[in-house]
């Protein structure tokens, strides 16, 4: 090997390193300039950097111009096409080698392995076995073993483990890691273990490997004896056991082992981070988050994309958006995973808007969404209830083929229910190949949601005959359909196999439904003792919840009783004092509604002004009760007057109770028929087209006039009205509501 051939391979690594196809270019002329006949080795270092600069034809082409390729110039164009997946010419080049050793071998088999031709590569290996079995080494096992991990090979796994027997290699610790990590992956954590035992050597890396193993089977004193037990621990070592505790549920013994971790002086990289971040996020530990968000800006991990996607999603599960904002924006690079991190964390702290904005935003970046970041964004939608959006984003899963994956077709069944168009959730359901739990519990949901009993529970129990297992958020579906189908026994059934059959403890969510169930019914006696006997207290839905029944059938003890127990979980939240004024009102009690709003005053309790929004054509229109800022005023209040009339014709009777003021009866029906979801509706029956459905959204709860009053105007004008308050979606339709008249 000449001085000048070595000269001019360090000359090519240098373009490789700089990714300058050009300069190779170049180079490559003077070495043809200079050298009449380059040496085989150098010929190597070309073939390899063309490949490296993703130039694969001026690759070949030096392999095809060599007068005599040696065994390592065969290997090298194998390489070639084996690492870019193309098989055809792998399998061509590996044919025509005059002979073969174990590099080329290994490289034919991870060729088929890392494409995912398992059936090739086995063939290969087979023949291997046949005709080159002295060929056979470490490295062919290990690939061969990670392949039987990833395409779940249980028996040819065994075969292989027998064949490492047979050849010598039982001892070798780069063969037993793969071994340990495929029986681990495949479920076998015995064979795993028996195997880990009996090797007379381990290193690091194959004690890793059984940690995580059975960290994966939820085996946690097991790894943490084996943890505990290491001579030799390196970063990883920690590393595993921080992320096993934090996927098994235990996030505090996760951060205590991270603080060990730092503790002990070993470097930490962008997994432990990710894992102790997301342990954080779990907890809502927003001080420990920000205490290791001020270590991570100390590393060279401040600006890692993956590091920074953890921390934006931790902040937003510890509801600090605005951190989460700042670290993404402060992020200089960003990937799916960071979009979405955001995306995700703006839907679970309720800006479902800027969820929907943050997508578009990302497409404009020239980042593609993945399965997940599209089912994120359409539970937006469905948040929302904005059918528009939502239908545009499923013609998207259909061209992308997202539509494939069970997390999109879910959030879209999901999206279809809430919006009221439980045949598009339907037909998403019976077209799916394949569907989950959370498949099944999304169609439920959405029939309960709009009130249809039988519905849901005849999918229920359609569900349980395919041996589904429900999960707590099923069973919220069922109790709801029956509390709006009055199906109180039947309910209270649900309810006890939920406990004793399925082994689901309650929690406020199940409690508020049986609280609505026998609110409903007018038992609410029997509320109350359920409250006082459940195993977890109401929360302020199940408390509203308890206040709204009372208000319905005017029970002024059990009504107080709720709006106490409710100001004192939540003394600022004006809705107590709002439900308990109707109630009085209903029962002219207005000096116990002036006593209500002295306190409210006295305690800076500030009744939230009521807005409802339509969207039309793209546009926002929000309006507010006695809205005077719209340019489409006269026409919505001519809209409205009209209305009226018919209305009366009807036999509708304002409710004066919704009123919480004491003046002139006049002043109050014209105060009722100036509030913000009725011009919202006026609004939609001018300008929204004839057989599309009107969609209004209102940040309070629907008042008992307007509830009553939109479902005569359904009846009057044929229309579907969907309104979407603080509590519920209310479907309008022939002058019925699919809430029951309970909300």
């Amino acid at each position: 090997m000449s001085s000048s051939s070595n000269y001019y391979a360090s000359l090519l690594k240098l373009c490789c390193e700089s990714q300058n196809q050009t300069q190779a270019k170049k180079l490559h002329c003077l070495i043809l300039k200079t050298i009449k006949q380059p040496e085989t080795f150098l010929s190597n270092n070309l073939i390899t950097a063309y490949y490296k600069l993703g130039n694969l034809a001026y690759a070949h082409h030096v392999f095809d111009h060599i007068p005599q390729p040696n065994l390592f110039s065969w290997n090298t164009i194998l390489s070639v096409y084996s690492k870019l997946g193309r098989l055809s010419q792998m399998q061509q080049i590996f044919n025509l080698m005059p002979f073969r050793d174990g590099v080329s071998w290994n490289l034919a088999i991870s060729g088929y392995a890392n494409y995912g031709s398992c059936s090739d590569a086995v063939r290969v290996y087979k023949l291997m076995l046949k005709d080159a079995a002295m060929n056979l080494n470490r490295i062919t096992f290990s690939t061969m073993l990670i392949l039987c991990s990833k395409f779940r090979c249980v028996d040819l796994g065994r075969q292989i483990n027998g064949q490492i027997l047979k050849f010598g290699f039982g001892s070798d610790v780069f063969v037993g890691s793969p071994l340990v990590d495929m029986y681990t992956k495949l479920g076998l954590i015995y064979d795993a273990k028996r195997y880990f035992d009996e090797m007379p050597e381990r290193n690091v890396v194959m004690c890793n490997t059984m940690i995580t193993g059975l960290m994966r089977c939820g085996m946690i004193e097991e790894s943490q004896r084996l943890f505990c037990g290491l001579k030799e621990r390196d970063s990883i070592s920690w590393t595993i056991m921080i992320t096993g505790l934090m996927q098994n549920g235990l996030e505090r013994e996760a951060l205590d082992m991270f603080r060990e971790m730092r503790l002990a002086g070993f470097a930490m990289d962008q997994f432990t981070f990710g894992s102790v971040l997301t342990a954080c996020g779990s907890l809502l530990a927003l001080g420990e988050g920000k205490q290791i968000h001020a270590y991570v800006i100390r590393t060279d991990h401040k600006d890692n994309v993956f590091v920074g996607s953890a921390l934006v999603d931790m902040y937003s599960k510890c509801r600090s958006i605005k951190s989460a904002e700042t670290v993404f924006k402060r992020m200089p690079q960003k990937n799916v995973i960071s979009w979405t991190a955001m995306l995700v964390g703006y839907g679970q702290n309720g800006f479902s808007e800027e969820a929907v904005k943050i997508f578009f935003e990302m497409q404009r970046n020239g980042v593609e969404p993945d399965d997940f970041t599209l089912g994120s964004v359409i539970s937006s939608c469905a948040n929302l209830a904005s059918l528009e959006e939502g239908a545009q984003f499923h013609c998207r899963a259909l061209v992308s083929g997202l539509i494939s994956f069970i997390t999109v077709s879910n959030a879209l069944i999901t999206l279809y229910g809430k919006c009221g168009s439980t045949e598009n959730s339907h037909r998403l359901f019976t077209e799916m190949n394949i569907r989950d739990e959370v498949s099944w519990t999304a169609l439920l949901a959405g029939y309960a949601q709009f009130g249809k009993a039988n519905e849901t529970i005849g999918l229920f129990e359609r569900m349980l005959a395919h041996g589904l297992k429900p999960d707590g958020v099923t069973f919220i579906g069922v109790l709801s359909a029956c509390s709006r189908a009055g199906l109180v026994e039947k309910g209270l059934q649900y309810f006890e196999s939920m406990i004793k059959e399925h082994g689901i403890m309650p929690i406020a969510d199940h409690c508020t439904c049986i609280i609505d169930l026998l609110g409903r019914a007018g038992r609410l006696e029997e509320a109350r003792n359920f409250i006082n006997n459940m195993p977890c207290h109401p929360d302020v839905v199940g408390w509203a919840t308890l206040l709204s029944s009372c208000r319905v059938h005017g029970d002024m003890e059990i009504g107080k009783w709720a709006a106490d127990s409710l100001i004192a979980l939540e003394p600022q939240n004006p809705a107590s004092y709002v439900l308990l004024s109707s109630l009085y009102a209903s029962k002219g009690k207005w000096d116990k509604v002036a006593q209500l709003r002295r306190g409210m005053r006295d305690k800076r309790v500030r009744k939230e002004p009521g807005y409802s929004w339509i969207k039309y054509k793209g546009k926002v229109h929000v309006f507010s009760a006695d809205d005077q800022s719209s340019p489409f005023l006269g026409q919505i209040y001519a809209e409205l007057e009209k209305l009226n009339y018919k209305m009366i014709e009807e036999g509708y009777v304002p409710d004066m109770s919704s009123v919480l003021h004491d003046v002139e009866e006049s002043e109050k029906i014209k105060m009722l028929n100036h509030h913000s979801e009725k011009l919202a509706i006026a609004f939609g029956l001018i300008f929204v087209p004839p057989g599309l459905p009107i969609r209004v959204i209102k940040n309070l709860r629907v008042c008992g006039d307007c509830h009553n009053a939109t479902k005569f105007i359904s009846k009057i004008t044929q229309r579907e009205i969907l309104v979407r308050d603080a509590v519920r979606f209310h479907l309008f339709k022939d002058g019925t509501c699919s809430c029951g008249d309970f909300w």
